[in-house]
């Protein structure tokens, strides 16, 4: 029995389209679109036979992934896509593939994203004339840091000679009265 066919009770065939159409996903006002062979008759978000590929127009250059033989095989046993996903279809090349045509020129991709150092380094050069992989400043918060510390074990330093200062002193009275005593006695 061919795809596109269902049996109802009665034994007749009647046809049955299945399309090749976009699922909406993503928040208001950030579509993103997966491409998805479905039933005609189902819900435009509801479930599909199987994703294909994904979609997002709001990208720049748009984004655009269609599995290219999985697009073929269900072209070739009659899934009709929509105008939307035609036009996706035409700008990947699948559609062509299909009837045959030349493929068309290639799609834009996005520039990679450019390292940080790399642009920290150009903007010096720009600004001083050489390049210094260094970082102009030292960190303030590492230096607060380490700061406080120091001045910690200072005080800690300080307060143990304070105690030692004073208790010599006392120690050195008790000493002197205790001889004084066994003299009288």
């Amino acid at each position: 029995m061919p795809l596109n066919q269902d049996m109802n009770p009665e034994g007749d065939t009647t046809n049955v389209a299945v399309k090749i159409r976009l699922k909406r996903i993503g928040k208001k006002r950030a579509p993103h679109y997966r491409i998805v062979v479905m039933d005609a008759r189902a819900k435009r978000d509801g479930r599909a036979i199987e994703e294909i590929g994904k979609y997002n127009p709001k990208a720049e250059p748009s984004f655009i992934h269609v599995e290219s033989d999985r697009a073929q095989y269900w072209l070739g046993v009659g899934a009709q896509p929509t105008e939307a996903v035609a036009a996706i279809f035409k700008a990947s090349g699948d559609w062509q593939k299909f009837k045959g045509l030349d493929a068309p020129p290639p799609l834009r991709v996005k520039e990679p994203k450019r390292d940080k150092q790399e642009i920290f380094n150009e903007a010096l050069a720009e600004a001083h004339g050489t390049l210094k992989t260094e970082a102009v400043t030292t960190k303030k918060a590492a230096a607060k840091k380490a700061e406080p510390k120091a001045d910690k074990a200072e005080k800690k330093d300080d307060a143990v000679e304070a105690k030692v200062e004073d208790a010599a002193p006392a120690a050195d009275a008790a000493a002197a009265d205790a001889p004084a005593d066994d003299a009288k006695a």
